[in-house]
């Protein structure tokens, strides 16, 4: 298997990369998750799992190790294949599908393009165990029983803003009459 790939990277777009690495150019298939992370360096470092099928050979780069670990993880769920897992991957970062796994939140799970209630429930079921004993930085599940802060959350890191960031600007701003709507407005003012 290839662990990872360190080289220099000959193109960048938000479904892959290539990496050149000993003279040889590496196609790898990254989640726009991944893609903003990446940023414009030449010289990138990038964890990769390699799926093997009858038909194809395919790299599939992540950021970060624990990236590269949830895609491990929703790969063994039933009815959900590398190219959904990368959806899933470019929808919400790592710790925010562990996060949605472990408080069982399926609604959130099941707004990701492709994903059916009964695959959201799958994922719940069968990930649940492995992902809270897992190494994801569990500062970052939220648990929480206001749905308005935690969608509206959800909205403004989709919207790619930093989380520590947003959290910020919506607790700045919420009080109990406000809908998810009018705190994502509001929180995007104090932004």
């Amino acid at each position: 298997m290839i662990a990872h790939l360190n080289g220099r990277m000959i193109e960048k777009t938000p479904t892959h990369v290539i990496v050149e690495c000993g003279g040889v150019g590496y196609f790898v298939r990254i989640s726009l998750n991944t893609f903003s992370s990446l940023g414009n360096d030449e010289s990138v470092k990038i964890h990769t799992q390699l799926m093997v099928r009858e038909d194809s050979h395919t790299l599939y780069g992540f950021a970060t190790l624990a990236e590269r670990e949830m895609f491990n993880h929703l790969i063994s769920v039933s009815g959900i294949g590398a190219n959904t897992a990368i959806l899933m991957l470019s929808a919400m970062t790592s710790d925010e599908i562990a996060s949605a796994i472990v408080n069982e939140e399926v609604g959130l799970i099941q707004s990701i393009k492709g994903i059916g209630a009964k695959t959201a429930q799958r994922v719940i079921v069968d990930l649940k165990d492995k992902v809270a004993k897992s190494d994801f930085v569990t500062e970052n599940i939220i648990v929480s029983n206001n749905t308005n802060q935690n969608d509206a959350l959800t909205a403004l890191l989709a919207l790619g803003f930093d989380k520590k960031r947003a959290e910020k600007a919506i607790n700045k701003v919420v009080t109990d009459d406000h809908s998810v709507e009018e705190l994502i407005k509001e929180a995007l003012k104090v932004l």
